[in-house]
């Protein structure tokens, strides 16, 4: 039996219960690892954190174990208090992680241990769910069949985490997967869309399920089977129900019944919080999207959408002439008249869409008609919201079909979009109000200070301190009732000054200039023979992406994989067999692959990755920033930069064997005023301007056996 420490000592509340350190050692032990140091002190500050009440932020870096981290204190918590804890993930895989392999076996070795065994649920959005009243023909079949549906490209983005299926599906395979969907419902035991493999696309995925505002509740016939509704009923009775930041993005819109009774919230992956909750809080408007709404309202319902659609043709004549850009000031003036009479048509929908006086109201309420009054309230309430006052809270934008952020659907439809100026708020009174909120991630100190990541979660500076941020900037909202909160960093057990070398290009001409790509390219290639391959790219832009693989093809012998030639997961299956490989990427590899071992040798980061400078709420939030006496720049760019810098280098060391070079051709990270800020944001590697370093390490590296 492993001895208490001092640190370990039991809170006096739990007396009878094992210290979390003791817990974490027999979890520790079940798994077959050995002690850290950091995961114990994430632990145990986890435990005082929910013993105090005072909010935490963990930082752990990779390898620290974290989920073992909170998931021993938070299910001692739960089980010896009764008080519910919800562990929040980011990603599909990591809540996958948690509930198959990191929760059930720390449950299964503490429970001897507990006054009870633990029970433990998994939560969802009702649209992950499959529906069995729709698969039965309970729902009106979708106003586009099988056999009239365009082809339509699936992205990466549709549903990150599904393997298999076509980059296209026509109206044969859709037809395929809607066969294998009804068949695999009668099989199933959670109806999960992620216990499908391989997966099928959104398009299929929409056939046999529905929304929360479509699902008729308590009155559908087959409520005693529903799957959403089994997963609710075992997360309101599980002591650790886990969920993601999606549907944390919903309860922080204003939903918070979305989620059951909890005392502690737990996020990991929290630098990703912010993004997902501005995420579920924007809103979309498009011409298709009112006429769909009227549509559906005619024919479930049979009444009038005259006025709804003589005001969705004057919208569509409002928007034309809108150019592809924010609206800091409001929209202009005819555009928000539009939006009044869209507003004000779909209210006279729904109040006829809604049962007459004295009319007994069906035993099993009509799926049609739910439908099209979910689709009529959604109408009205984003047309209600952007047609409000344009000094609010709010930054609208407008999109074309084109390139780039200003780009539409794929629809090919003019858009208005609507999305919160800040989210720290909503976080700070709907998620964190009366409970206790842990939060960790690798990434969660920038420039080495919390208050950065702090303020977009709603928590003000810590006390005793100022809201000066130095050259992070100062804080864009008030925070005079924001909660008192401590930061900790735990640290790795990686050796970075001695496992990496971080290489800046301080030579290379500054990003943007003409004469650039060649001088990179060269670079490029000079580092990458040095390795023998064994490369990730990160790369700021798609296009820079493509650019630099066909370059390095011409150049180099050694494979090239760029994003977007293969699905994701492929891609990186294929990379981290092949040594010589190299693979080139954007966004997702920055923050989602993790290829330990001489695979990857060598990150290359082409530019320091700040926002787009046209980004709509990007730009808002850096100019409230300046209008309330702080830098905007340094708020709202680098903070982003320095978040995905810290993501990107962090892709290079992965075990304690891993060695290698993280190679930055962006000149700025030594020469700018931000530059250190930026470097104190990434691991601590050890640092060189020189190549030669650089490619002598790597040649190094590739000669070992």
């Amino acid at each position: 039996m492993p001895s208490e420490t001092a640190a370990d000592a039991p809170a006096p509340a739990t007396s009878d219960t094992p210290a979390t350190g003791v817990l974490l050692d027999l979890s520790v032990e079940r798994l077959g690892g050995a002690r850290r140091e950091g995961q114990h002190a994430m632990a145990v500050a986890t435990d005082e954190a929910i013993d105090s009440g005072e909010h935490l932020l963990v930082q752990a870096g990779t390898g620290t174990g974290k989920s073992l981290g909170y998931l021993v204190p938070a299910l001692r918590h739960a089980v010896t208090t009764d008080e519910r804890v919800i562990v929040s993930t980011a990603t599909l895989a990591l809540q996958r992680q948690v509930m198959t392999r990191d929760l059930p076996l720390v449950a299964s070795a503490v429970e001897d241990r507990l006054p009870r065994p633990p029970r433990v649920a998994l939560l969802k959005g009702f649209h992950n769910y499959i529906c069995l009243h729709k698969i039965a023909g309970g729902y009106p079949p979708d106003e586009s069949t099988l056999f009239d549906l365009p082809v339509e490209p699936v992205s990466a983005a549709d549903h990150p985490d599904q393997a298999g299926g076509s980059a296209k599906t026509g109206a044969a395979d859709l037809g395929k997967q809607v066969v294998r969907l009804r068949e695999w419902a009668g099989e199933t035991t959670t109806g999960d869309r992620d216990d499908l493999v391989p997966g099928v696309s959104d398009r299929a995925w929409r056939q046999v399920s529905v929304t929360s505002l479509e699902c008729l509740g308590p009155k559908c016939p087959m409520i005693g089977e529903c799957f959403p509704e089994r997963a609710r009923a075992a997360a309101r009775v599980a002591d650790v129900v886990v969920t993601n930041h999606a549907m944390l993005g919903i309860a922080a819109s204003g939903s918070p019944g979305v989620l059951p009774d909890h005392h502690v919230l737990v996020v990991d992956e929290a630098h990703e919080l912010s993004d997902r909750v501005t995420a579920a809080a924007t809103a979309d408007l498009s011409v298709p999207i009112i006429e769909a709404a009227a549509r559906l309202a005619r024919r479930h319902a049979s009444v009038s959408t005259d006025e709804l659609g003589n005001a969705s043709a004057a919208f569509g004549t409002a928007v034309a002439g809108l150019p592809a850009q924010s609206f800091p000031a409001g929209l202009p003036e005819g555009v928000r008249i539009a939006l009044e009479s869209v507003r004000d048509a779909a209210r006279g929908v729904l109040s006829a869409l809604k049962p007459a006086t004295g009319v007994t109201k069906p035993e099993v309420p009509d799926p049609g008609l739910k439908m099209a009054q979910s689709a009529v309230l959604l109408v009205f309430e984003v047309a209600e919201r952007m047609a409000g006052d344009p000094t609010g809270h709010d930054i609208v934008w407008c999109s074309r079909p084109g390139e780039g952020v200003w780009a539409g659907d794929r629809d090919g439809a003019t858009k208005l979009h609507a999305a919160p100026l800040g989210v720290a708020g909503l976080i700070r009174t709907h998620l964190l109000s009366e409970r206790t909120g842990i939060f960790t991630s690798a990434t969660l100190s920038l420039g080495g200070s919390f208050e950065p990541v702090a303020r977009t979660l709603g928590l003000g500076p810590r006390r005793g301190e100022s809201a000066d941020t130095g050259d992070a900037g100062s804080p864009t909202d008030a925070m005079g009732d924001a909660p008192s909160w401590r930061g900790l960093d735990v640290g790795s057990p990686f050796d970075f000054a001695k496992q990496g070398i971080c290489y800046v290009a301080k030579h290379l001409p500054t990003p943007g200039r003409e004469t650039r790509p060649g001088v990179q390219d060269e670079e490029i290639a000079a580092l990458i023979e040095a390795a023998g391959g064994r490369t990730l790219g990160l790369f700021s832009s798609r296009r820079a992406a493509v650019a630099a693989a066909a370059a390095m093809r011409e150049r180099l012998t050694v494979p090239i994989l760029c994003q977007g030639e293969d699905q994701l997961p492929s891609l990186v299956r294929e990379f981290a067999q092949d040594e010589r490989a190299c693979l080139f990427g954007t966004l997702s590899l920055w923050q989602g692959v993790d290829v330990p071992g001489p695979t990857c040798s060598l990150v290359i980061i082409d530019r320091i990755p700040f926002p787009r400078p046209d980004d709509p709420v990007k730009s808002a939030l850096s100019r409230v920033a300046d209008q309330s006496g702080g830098s905007g720049f340094m708020q709202i760019y680098v903070t982003h930069a320095a978040l995905l810098m810290a993501q990107g280098a962090g892709r290079l060391i992965r075990t304690t064997t891993d060695r290698g070079v993280v190679a930055v051709l962006d000149p700025r990270l030594v020469t700018a005023r931000y530059g250190s800020f930026l470097l104190r944001s990434m691991p601590p590697f050890w640092p060189t301007t020189d190549r030669d370093v650089a490619t002598a390490a790597l040649r190094r590296l590739s000669d070992l056996p």
